[in-house]
């Protein structure tokens, strides 16, 4: 589960109950909308409220004039200084009227833009000005604690309200934050899928282009039969790098789907071509294929390109690791039993050997290619090097 500090960032310092702000407030379009509603708001209950203060001394009567002036305007400050405008409010509406509706604004906006720990003493307070208010106007009707009963309901309806916007918009917002880090998760995966795909490709044709060009350096005198064949499997591993290099950055730059060379993807049905490519390139490869290929009862497309790449790369490392070792493949499953994929081959001996005993327990990129693969496939992927000097490479993949 996605903990709240991983999209932290993602919120507002508004909703993170973070201190008061002194920087310049950049208002969207929404936002002056809403604010123009609340200045009318405050207004209206301050227009409302005049009434109340006709038979009041004429001094007093400015004061009140005034005072809920400059309160009303006030209210365009409450994005920057919410809890402050809240405050001197708050403690104005204990002896004065007109002041009321922009009071009732900035609690609003506490509650909206302060956790609870800021917004409940704030409105507490809010509470208990109404205190020494309704002692000096109570309702005819209602009396002193019935008018204190009214307004305290008043303010924490307000407050309730506030309350549940906040939570509104902290959901919103966390939805958001987690729907991107969901986003950059898969984007990370197809980095690594796509990691995975270019290592196995590209490593196997690489490979095969230097087992050639070896033979062409080392063999100067060779028939010209001979280097005409190992130019032409240069050639053709080079033009199909290249072809698989073409599609990989295709995907990276974001090509549309329907703008890339349609190629389809190697299965177990190619493991045949696979073997006699290595054959070619002067690894001697036996490959024993126990799985059913029939139309009707072939294995699925993803599974039989995951058995083709762990073949590939276990080719290729038999190339780069024991070059000249003969290869054995096994391949066999059925539906319900899986996928069984083993490629064994003698480790080589004298200064080889001593190489290769010191490389093949590591974990190379390839068979942590392989291993990640396998695993995202609910599968395994496992290898040893046994007493005897054979290099196994073992893999199960699930066939429902």
């Amino acid at each position: 589960m996605t903990s709240r500090m991983e999209y932290r960032w993602l919120l507002p310092s508004v909703l993170l109950g973070e201190g008061e702000e002194d920087r310049p407030v950049r208002r969207s379009t929404r936002d002056w909308i809403v604010d123009t509603c609340m200045f009318l708001a405050a207004c209206g209950v301050t227009l409302l409220s005049a009434p109340d203060i006709a038979g009041e001394a004429r001094g007093y009567i400015v004061v009140e004039q005034v005072l809920g002036v400059l309160s009303c305007a006030a209210v365009w400050l409450r994005r920057r200084r919410p809890v402050t405008l809240a405050l001197v409010t708050s403690s104005l509406t204990s002896v004065l009227t007109l002041v009321g509706g922009a009071s009732i604004v900035a609690l609003f906006t506490v509650a909206v833009h302060r956790p609870f720990k800021i917004a409940g003493p704030v409105v507490a307070f809010g509470i208990l000005t109404a205190i020494p208010y309704v002692h000096l106007r109570p309702d005819p009707l209602l009396g002193v604690w019935g008018s204190f009963l009214l307004m305290t309901t008043l303010i924490l309806m307000i407050f309730a309200w506030g309350i549940v916007v906040r939570a509104r918009r902290q959901l919103v917002l966390s939805l958001r934050a987690r729907s991107s880090i969901a986003a950059e998760e898969a984007r990370r995966l197809e980095r690594e899928r796509i990691a995975r795909e270019m290592h196995d490709v590209l490593a196997h044709r690489i490979s095969i282009l230097s087992l050639h060009a070896g033979a062409l350096e080392y063999s100067p005198g060779a028939p010209p039969e001979q280097i005409r064949r190992a130019a032409s499997a240069i050639r053709a591993s080079a033009h199909q790098a290249l072809q698989d290099l073409r599609e990989v950055i295709g995907v990276l730059r974001q090509v549309p789907e329907d703008a890339r060379p349609e190629r389809p993807q190697a299965t177990l049905a190619d493991l045949a071509p696979l073997v006699e490519e290595s054959r070619q390139a002067g690894t001697e490869v036996a490959l024993e294929l126990a799985v059913p290929m029939s139309d009707e009862a072939a294995p699925p497309e993803v599974l039989g390109r995951n058995a083709y790449r762990v073949v590939q790369e276990a080719l290729t490392n038999a190339r780069k690791h024991a070059p000249g070792a003969p290869v054995t493949v096994r391949v066999s499953g059925a539906p319900g039993e899986g996928v069984t994929v083993e490629v064994s081959n003698p480790a080589p001996v004298a200064a080889h050997r001593r190489s290769m005993i010191s490389e093949i327990p590591g974990t190379g990129t390839g068979l942590i290619g392989l291993a990640e693969r396998a695993e995202l496939a609910g599968g395994r992927l496992d290898h040893r090097l046994t007493p005897g000097g054979v290099f196994v490479l073992h893999a199960w993949l699930p066939w429902p």
